[in-house]
């Protein structure tokens, strides 16, 4: 047993040095082959999936599985990147349970479902370990972008505008590109310096140079990079912390949850990191729960989370909540901070007072309660700071403490587009996926003005299945995109557009690809397939 386990106040090396390793191992490990061919053939495959449309990045979760089920990881990842050039990190991430693996079918009717973050990253690791680029930069238009923020709406956007051409500058005030990915993930999620090699694989697409410890407001105006540059694209993330709003907030011991996961992630030695051996994280969401497990993976004897509503607001999924618990964690609800306790100047401990709903409001009840503590975790929201916005040129219009966008993500000054930090107590990992969306989605399409052939390609392809197998060209609308599709010995093939870059193709649920096509022999498949446009890596 270490002899710092049971020292008092903040201590450095509580367990023995061989533990830390092993408390911070891979929280969910890769499938390997074997593994994730067998869970992918699990998968139904359905028509108008459920999964793919509570993905909040679009990502065709039913073909991206088909593909690892025929073999074709390499093809399976491009699928992932074609919606979401981060998908290596949101396949750790992705708070899954509460999104696409809900509304699976197999979790509907079995409580079981297909593992679809497992299986997103067993395919996106496969195209990162062997190296295998899917893009490269279309001919120079010679525009210029400056990119404000590297982290994954920054990096997101950067990728697609070099895509099209558009050289691309990003400013980081951070020593390190990543932003979230690389300082607000906890530890256990992207272990082994994951983060860093997915933004060196985004940015092996060239046309992308990233300048480090560049803050605007400090090192830059953003008057001055819209004087410089054809477009700015603002992907800063939320740098304030909302305030406990509690007496002795300021005493020796009271620290932000953003703060403690960032050092931890930094930490060349996790033995040298310091923790309270009694630690108070307030708040309820997914950086709650990384403080407070990370916390206890530290050494800290007893870890408490302290929410001011009952478990079922909680913004931390049930699979959160239930890690932090069986990792020793206690979660305490309708309890919110009034004081904290010192003694020279040190936390002691942190007076809570009950909470009720009154009138549709979180109210105290007047009853308190005291919890020891050498150390109090703050991670009750994030907002974001406009003053380097706004003090650098022409005002930028602000709506509810964010930057003020319309449909084309356009801010209220000529050449300046943003994306949308979300923040409050939903979750990192929710942030995470916003910040990918909203930089690399459609409605931001004007800021690199491409247009784009492939949005029709779904119905070139299914003209070339009805070329080679015969058929009736059927065209319908549903769940807002076009499926065009013919039937083929009486089962049907559809060929769905995909958001961005290359048409899809699956089968219905009773129909494999081959009983689809039972009428053609094995060559006049192949070529079908190829003429198909299924994706398939080279090299």
């Amino acid at each position: 047993m270490a002899e710092g386990l049971y020292k008092e106040g903040i201590a450095a090396q509580r367990l023995a040095p061989d533990q830390y390793p092993k408390n911070f191992a891979d929280l969910h490990p890769p499938l390997d082959r074997h593994e994730a061919l067998v869970e992918s053939d699990r998968c139904y495959f359905c028509y108008d999936a459920p999964c793919m449309q509570a993905c909040p990045t679009s990502i065709d979760i039913p073909l991206f599985i088909r593909q690892i089920s025929t073999g074709n990881p390499l093809g399976s990842a491009k699928t992932i990147f074609d919606q979401n050039i981060l998908g290596g990190m949101c396949a750790r991430v992705c708070p899954t349970e509460t999104l696409c693996e809900e509304v699976c079918v197999r979790e509907v009717a079995e409580g079981k479902p297909v593992q679809i973050g497992r299986l997103q990253r067993y395919a996106t690791d496969t195209a990162m370990a062997r190296d295998v680029q899917f893009y490269e930069p279309a001919p120079s238009t010679g525009r210029k972008v400056a990119v404000i923020g590297a982290g994954p709406a920054g990096l997101a956007c950067a990728h697609r505008l070099a895509m099209h051409g558009h050289h691309v500058t990003i400013y980081e005030a951070r020593p390190k590109p990543g932003g979230l990915n690389e300082y607000g993930i906890a530890a256990y999620k992207a272990p082994e310096g994951f983060a860093q090699a997915e933004v060196d694989y985004v940015l092996s697409i060239g046309n992308i140079e990233v300048r480090n410890g560049q803050m605007m407001g400090r090192d830059f105006a953003l008057s001055e990079l819209a004087a410089s540059y054809d477009a700015v694209f603002v992907g800063a993330g939320l740098t304030g912390v909302n305030a406990l709003q509690a007496d002795g907030e300021d005493f020796e011991g009271v620290e932000n949850a953003v703060d403690f996961i960032a050092a931890l992630r930094q930490s060349p030695d996790l033995s040298q990191l310091q923790v309270g051996r009694r630690v108070v994280v307030i708040g309820g969401g997914m950086t709650a729960v990384d403080a407070a497990v990370q916390s206890k993976l530290l050494g800290a004897e007893q870890v408490t989370i302290a929410y001011r509503r009952g478990k079922e607001s909680m913004n931390a999924s049930e699979f959160e909540q239930d890690l932090a618990a069986s990792k020793g964690v206690s979660i305490r609800h309708w309890l919110k901070p009034v004081r904290i306790l010192a003694e020279g100047g040190k936390v002691s401990g942190i007076e809570l007072e009950y909470t009720e709903i009154r009138d549709g409001r979180v109210a105290g009840t007047g009853e308190t309660v005291r919890i020891d503590a050498d150390q109090v975790f703050k991670a009750i929201g994030q907002t974001f700071d406009a003053i380097p916005l706004n003090g650098s040129g022409s005002a930028i219009a602000m709506e509810a403490g964010r930057i003020k966008v319309d449909e084309e993500g356009r801010t209220s000054a000529p050449k300046i587009w943003a994306g949308r930090p979300e923040g409050g107590e939903y979750g990192e990992e929710h942030s995470f996926l916003k910040a990918v969306r909203n930089a690399w989605s459609g409605k931001t399409s004007s800021l690199w003005a491409a247009d784009n052939p492939a949005r029709g390609q779904c119905g070139v392809t299914a003209l070339v299945a009805q070329d080679h197998l015969g058929g009736e060209i059927l065209k319908t609308k549903m769940g807002g995109r076009w499926h065009f599709y013919n039937r083929v010995a009486g089962r049907r093939v559809d060929f769905t557009s995909s958001q961005f870059d290359h048409p899809i193709q699956y089968d219905d649920l009773l129909a494999s690809r081959q009983e689809a096509f039972s009428d053609t022999n094995d060559e006049q498949y192949a070529e079908l397939s190829n003429r198909l446009s299924l994706v398939t890596a080279k090299g």
